[in-house]
């Protein structure tokens, strides 16, 4: 659950920052030029694992702190914890140490006058805190300080709770009437079981919840001593390091007590077909099961072997077959969804309530030939071209780059990871996805969810 930014924030960042963004793609050409990011990498005397690309040019920082605090933490009985609590952070300050409380229209005022942002989200595994600053070296200044306050003694304000808490409801009662919804939840729960990444947001977690909750679920996730911080943007790496001592210090409060080890997604035993009933005017299909972790070692050839199944929009198998072939869908797509544990492989369409049954048969169809006899040589060629000439835009924007720091930080990936990741997709053969599609697929034991077909 994130927030979105006030008009008169985003007004006041853009006017900040127009100078700076107008001379971003200027500043980053060198890097996109020669596909290399230096990135620097130390441990914090806290435990901390620090990441830090220099940017000069840009008057920017970006910087991310990733915990070990995402809804896979959540208690099943309260699901919606860590979404909850990441919102509310943004909800006041405490007093503290002779400074005065600010509530949440201070904090969110102090940040507009400041021309920064400060946010955070919690995804399948990860709790993260970002803050993003001009770099001058007053803002900056005031910047670091407001976030470390921040971090330090958020104030858990029950009333705002309350109130956001009701809207949540609303938009979980209105995504009752989607159809989309229900194929999601039906499809998430059948491919995880009991597994924490299978865990919905439903009214009765979202009433269990309590700020006393979001207390404890704070203080026991965002332990300085497991954090991932990156950095991207005009700093070296002393003012880097005073950065981070200021974050850190802010989260060594909550101590590092033990986490419980998160049990692996239990793989499939058997085929499970579900038909819903809805009245919609197109029927949702989704097929899939888990996958694989991100630190499979076969990523890459599982990555490009996915861009010409399903990932690769009109040029891809399964829009080929279901849509080109068979007018079937406009569009059908596969993914997969890795994390710290196997996150689900998906293939979904949209179609019209009649065609349902034949556009299941024709998808899984596809699935099946490829796991069995993998691409083409023809095929393999035109993904690399596309993926390797358009590599310079997954880090074309100070966002993109920090995000990619971000991901190797936490998936603890080679520093040349970037360096490397051209080389890596241009090594992949034929044999080795139908190798590695054959190892983590099953076609046999997949799940399949269909809501709104007609009998």
């Amino acid at each position: 659950m994130r927030h979105t930014m006030p008009n008169t924030f985003r007004s006041s960042l853009v006017h900040r920052l127009r100078p700076a963004l107008a001379a971003l793609g200027l500043a980053l050409t060198p890097l996109l030029a020669q596909a290399a990011i230096p990135i620097q990498h130390w441990t914090h005397a806290s435990g901390a694992r620090v990441y830090l690309v220099q940017s000069p040019t840009i008057p920017m920082l970006d910087v991310q702190i990733d915990l070990d605090g995402g809804t896979r933490r959540d208690p099943a009985d309260r699901a919606g914890l860590a979404s909850a609590t990441a919102s509310m952070l943004s909800a006041g300050v405490a007093a503290r140490d002779g400074q005065p409380a600010l509530d949440e229209n201070a904090l969110s005022g102090a940040w507009v006058d400041l021309g920064a942002q400060m946010g955070s989200n919690a995804s399948g595994d990860r709790f993260s805190v970002s803050l993003r600053t001009l770099t001058d070296p007053d803002l900056l200044e005031k910047a670091v300080a407001l976030a470390a306050r921040q971090l330090l003694s958020p104030d858990w304000t029950a009333s705002v709770w309350e109130r956001d808490r009701l809207r949540w409801l609303a938009s979980l009662k209105e995504a009752e009437t989607r159809p989309g919804t229900l194929a999601g939840r039906a499809f998430s729960q059948a491919v995880y079981g009991d597994h924490p990444y299978g865990r919905e947001t439903t009214a009765a977690t979202l009433n269990a919840i309590s700020v006393d909750d979001m207390r404890a679920f704070y203080r026991r996730h965002m332990a300085a001593c497991r954090a991932q911080v990156s950095l991207v943007g005009a700093i070296d790496r002393a003012a880097a390091e005073r950065i981070v001592d200021r974050f850190m210090a802010a989260l060594a409060p909550n101590g590092c007590e033990p986490l419980a080890a998160v049990p692996e997604v239990a793989p499939l035993t058997k085929a499970v077909d579900q038909r819903l009933p809805f009245d919609a005017a197109q029927a949702q299909v989704l097929i899939g099961q888990p996958g694989h972790r991100r630190n499979d070692p076969d990523f890459f050839p599982l990555f490009v072997g996915n861009y010409i199944l399903g990932g690769g929009g009109f040029v891809s198998r399964l829009t080929t077959e279901v849509r080109e072939k068979r007018g079937l869908s406009y569009s059908a797509y596969s993914y997969f969804a890795p994390g710290l544990h196997a996150g689900a492989f998906q293939v979904g369409l949209t179609t019209r309530p009649d065609q349902a049954a034949q556009a299941v048969s024709v998808a899984q169809d596809v699935v099946r030939r490829f796991v069995a006899e993998g691409p083409t040589e023809a095929e393999l060629k035109a993904a690399k071209d596309f993926l390797i000439n358009g590599f310079a835009l997954r880090f074309d924007s100070n966002r993109k780059l920090l995000d990619n720091v971000a991901n190797i930080a936490w998936n603890g990936l080679p520093l040349d990871y970037l360096e490397t990741w051209t080389g890596k997709v241009q090594a992949v053969s034929t044999a080795d996805i139908r190798r590695a599609f054959a190892r983590v697929l099953q076609p046999g034991r997949m799940v399949t969810v269909v809501v709104g077909a007609k009998p």
